[in-house]
């Protein structure tokens, strides 16, 4: 039953970035497309399979579920390659969204991948190739709310996935190099 009374719905957005310091670093991308930044990162195994990775100022820890001869004690290697893909995604349509001047209220990304190890990290078990190891395929479902269109923001995700540095880093082949640091 209407009571006469008008009632106002305000929607609450997320923290914005800041507009003008993305524009500026995506000007410096197009004077300049082939620069690139380098990532660095140090990892020490404390016993097990639990390790702590130092990243700046940060601790990453990583270990694997009881039933890998983990103590689960933190997200398992996979896990957090998940939540890597998870926070560029979101950072990429975060980027898009400020760039198409459109406000967003809820952005979630819901990621599940389907990995196989049945090499046992290459300790004894199956005979395996490495594209048949690790992730065979990954799906990732977004939820976002904003001041635009299903279809403005179905564009926008799909613009942040083909441009997203991490998802792009897992589906095309990388060059990558293994070899014990010098003695120190």
């Amino acid at each position: 039953m209407s009571t006469g009374a008008e009632t106002t719905v305000t929607a609450s957005y997320l923290r914005p970035i800041d507009g003008e310091g993305l524009a500026a670093f995506a000007e410096k991308g197009l004077s300049n497309p082939e620069n690139r930044g380098t990532n660095k990162t140090r990892t020490v195994t404390e016993g097990q399979y639990r390790t702590i990775t130092y990243v700046g100022k940060h601790e990453v820890v990583v270990d694997e579920p009881l039933h890998l001869f983990g103590e689960d004690t933190a997200p398992a290697p996979g896990e957090i390659v998940l939540a890597a893909l998870g926070g560029c995604l979101c950072v990429g349509v975060t980027a898009v969204a400020t760039w198409k001047g459109v406000k967003l209220s809820h952005l979630e990304v819901l990621l599940e991948a389907d990995i196989g190890n049945t090499a046992a990290w290459g300790a004894g078990g199956a005979d395996r190739q490495p594209e048949d190891m690790g992730f065979q395929e990954i799906r990732a479902k977004f939820i976002v709310k904003g001041d635009a269109s299903r279809e403005e923001l179905e564009e926008i995700v799909q613009r942040a996935n083909y441009y997203s540095p991490v998802g792009n880093s897992m589906r095309n082949p990388i060059p990558m190099t293994i070899s014990l640091a010098d003695d120190e």
